[in-house]
């Protein structure tokens, strides 16, 4: 049953993978480029450049450059670790909280976007974890570190999170697309949002933003938060007249991957949805409400809850598995992945299932203690259950699996 449970995993794991889903999506056929739906006739370029932030920016440039290697005349991509290419600088940054290291690797990329040009093409790299690695000016840096701590003790979701990251920042919520005009662009979408919003990735920095300051208010009111400077996002339609985004992979992508593997392991397979966003214990009731037996029951998106502190180590994954104990039958396995490997540690996850609950009877804690001391990573420690993947090089937020024999 674990290892049925893997496999199904390790084929979300695949279907994600991003040097894979670049070349299905960028194809060079001598001075033609297809890009999604599009075609682009290279030779009319005077500089082809490559912009990049989030988890899978790194090596998702390494792979353009690949393809486009005699063609590019620079480009520029933040991720959380420093990376090798000959020509695109990938430059290092801090996540989930913005730093002066965001600061400075941003400034690089803006200036290699200064001053485009109507025969300038930019094909930008937008994936998860970039609203923290991408920020301009440094106000927008400081409010974003202070509002990723405001909204972690409240347990606002992510999409309200980003609704005030647009309007604290001069890149996001269409902003990069204003400062590209007029040259082309070529927008790569890697989808980390529940729900498969790809508009809201990394805060939109290439989609036109509906939201208003007023809409930003509210988010802020509705928490009882106050200190940040607002600003209204561009709404000229023109700056995105050039702007291609192309939907690279999304969560819902993992998890049709999934229900393969499942049905062809012998599961009846139940799919409980992408967009999930409330407590972990309210995901694993609708799970367990659907299991039966022979079933695989497959869901994703990114549980929140209140952090009150922050003495224990892990993260939603492992938190949303101690949950999931609590219901687990002889014969059920329980796992959760994050997709970019790192589940607020250098586990991806965790595995349960009866020799979970068994070893759990040589702890003092019982469940509800360990999920009131956040200390998940420690006690899956000692289990054997933390699930390593190393970092994926990508993120279409968490999996989710439950099998009934």
């Amino acid at each position: 049953m674990r290892e049925d449970g893997l496999l199904i995993a390790e084929a979300a794991y695949a279907s994600i993978d991003t040097d894979a889903v670049i070349r299905s999506n960028l194809v060079q056929s001598g001075s033609t480029l297809s890009a999604g739906n599009r075609t682009y006739d290279l030779s009319k370029y005077s500089r082809i450049k490559v912009l990049g932030f989030g988890k899978a920016s790194g090596r998702a440039v390494q792979t353009i450059e690949s393809i486009l290697r005699e063609r590019i005349h620079g480009g520029v991509a933040i991720d959380v670790r420093a990376g090798e290419s000959e020509i695109v600088s990938i430059e290092k940054g801090t996540h989930p909280r913005p730093s002066s290291e965001n600061i400075e690797a941003t400034k690089k990329l803006l200036e290699m976007a200064k001053s485009p040009s109507e025969d300038e093409l930019f094909i930008v790299v937008v994936s998860g974890g970039g609203s923290s690695l991408f920020c301009w000016p440094i106000a927008e840096c400081e409010q974003g570190a202070r509002l990723y701590e405001d909204f972690k003790k409240v347990g606002a979701t992510i999409g309200e999170m980003n609704t005030v990251r647009k309007h604290i920042s001069e890149v996001k919520g269409g902003g990069l697309a204003r400062l590209l005009y007029p040259a082309d662009v070529i927008g790569l979408i890697f989808c980390d949002v529940p729900g498969d919003d790809y508009k809201t990735v990394a805060s939109g920095p290439t989609y036109y933003d509906k939201s208003t300051i007023a809409d930003a208010e509210r988010v802020l009111d509705k928490y009882a938060l106050k200190g940040y400077a607002l600003s209204e996002t561009p709404k000229d339609e023109r700056y995105f007249e050039k702007v291609n985004n192309i939907r690279i992979v999304s969560n819902t992508v993992a998890l049709d991957a999934m229900g393969a593997e499942a049905s062809r392991l012998g599961y009846k397979v139940v799919n409980v949805g992408p967009s999930y966003y409330g407590h972990p214990k309210q995901l694993v009731e609708t799970m367990f409400r659907e299991i039966g037996p022979a079933t695989a029951v497959i869901g994703g998106g990114e549980p929140t809850f209140e952090v009150r502190h922050s003495s224990g180590k892990g993260g939603r994954c492992q938190y949303t598995v101690l949950e999931a104990m609590k219901k687990l039958k002889e014969g059920d396995v329980f796992l959760a992945l994050a997709t970019d490997g790192r589940d607020n540690s250098d586990s991806a996850g965790a595995i349960a299932d009866a020799s979970t609950i068994q070893k759990l009877s040589e702890y003092s804690k019982t469940i509800e203690q360990q999920l009131e001391s956040l200390d998940t990573y420690t006690f899956f420690e000692k289990t054997g259950d933390l699930l390593f993947t190393g970092p994926t090089d990508s993120n279409v937020s968490d999996l989710f699996v439950l099998l009934r024999r």
